[in-house]
């Protein structure tokens, strides 16, 4: 296993370095200057190459990216240009924010998604699996954004039941007030999460039914539910593992759209800012940041694949004997 890891670990490297320099590039390349932001109309041409040089934005974009990756090996991410602050640091200052909002989302849509894909498999082409998958089409082709418009009508502005915006009220700290804050915009960004893992484990629910060790285990007397639970399962989540995996990167990133919807202070409301004044460092923080998350979540899929699927576990075995 730790052969396996340090290959995996190495690979890490050129697409790290691939991805940043293309981020880079795009970045740089796209119209619009931030420096526009501090240019006043009685301003010297002096005075503008000083806020350029002062601001990091002289020499050449070659020049602009090797400093900026020489600041990253010695885990500097630079200054932000608008507010002058370290962006490591803002952007842990909204981590805890976005990860509890995305990671209670990711829970309730596993939680939703396993007991509804099984279900529906079991009941192929019935009356339930319809109904189902029809809640599915509707979960994967609804736009986020107007879900989440429609809850904060109908459960805040008309019912009065939660609240619209924000993470807490204000004067208090309990935790049962975050927890009331984060039931719309969790709700909203689970749906469409669920909806895909519902139809990934209806799918392979559907094909594993059909194979010869649920038949052997029909035939020696095991029940349905002990067939789906202790067999079926296990097989069922390997792509859900795979696009879990994939989806890691949004428990830090989260969703920039929703987070502004709702107000909730985490790094969706940051990343916008810095996308609009055109912040390099601020949008290459949480370029690179994506990238590692995405790469472990990738790895850590890989591993969990022996936890639900043996065989998997006798290559990886295999692997590290050869």
């Amino acid at each position: 296993m730790k052969r396996y890891l340090i290959k995996r670990i190495v690979q890490m490297i050129p697409v790290l370095i691939l991805v940043s320099i293309f981020s880079f590039m795009i970045i740089h390349f796209a119209p619009g200057d931030p420096l526009n932001m501090y240019i006043r109309q009685d301003m010297t041409q002096q005075e503008i190459d000083d806020i350029r040089e002062d601001l990091g934005l002289d020499g050449s974009v070659v020049e602009q990216y090797f400093a900026w990756l020489v600041n990253i090996c010695k885990g500097n991410f630079g200054n932000s240009l608008i507010n002058h602050q370290p962006v490591a640091a803002q952007i842990f200052e909204k981590l805890p924010a976005t990860i509890l909002l995305m990671g209670t989302s990711f829970v309730l849509s596993v939680l939703g998604a396993i007991p509804l894909g099984l279900w529906s498999g079991m009941k192929k082409n019935k009356t339930v699996d319809q109904v189902i998958s029809l809640f599915s089409y509707i979960g994967i082709s609804i736009p986020s954004f107007w879900l989440a418009l429609m809850l904060i009508v109908v459960f805040a502005l008309n019912l009065h039941l939660l609240p619209s915006n924000g993470m807490r009220t204000v004067g208090s700290e309990s935790l049962l007030d975050i927890l009331w804050h984060l039931i719309l915009p969790s709700i909203v960004l689970s749906v469409g999460n669920m909806a895909v893992f519902t139809r990934y484990i209806r799918s392979n629910t559907i094909t594993q039914l059909e194979e010869e060790y649920v038949l052997t285990a029909k035939a020696k007397g095991v029940t349905k539910r002990k067939i789906m639970t202790g067999h079926v399962l296990k097989n069922c989540l390997l792509p859900v593992i795979t696009i879990a995996g994939m989806n890691l990167a949004s428990l830090v990133t989260g969703s920039f759209i929703i987070e502004s919807v709702f107000g909730w202070p985490g790094m969706g409301t940051l990343g916008m800012s810095a996308i609009n004044s055109r912040d390099y460092p601020m949008i290459m923080g949480f370029t690179m940041l994506s990238c590692i998350i995405l790469i472990l979540g990738n790895l850590i899929a890989d591993l969990l694949y022996g936890v639900a699927d043996p065989r998997i576990k006798q290559e990886v075995k295999r692997f590290r004997e050869s």
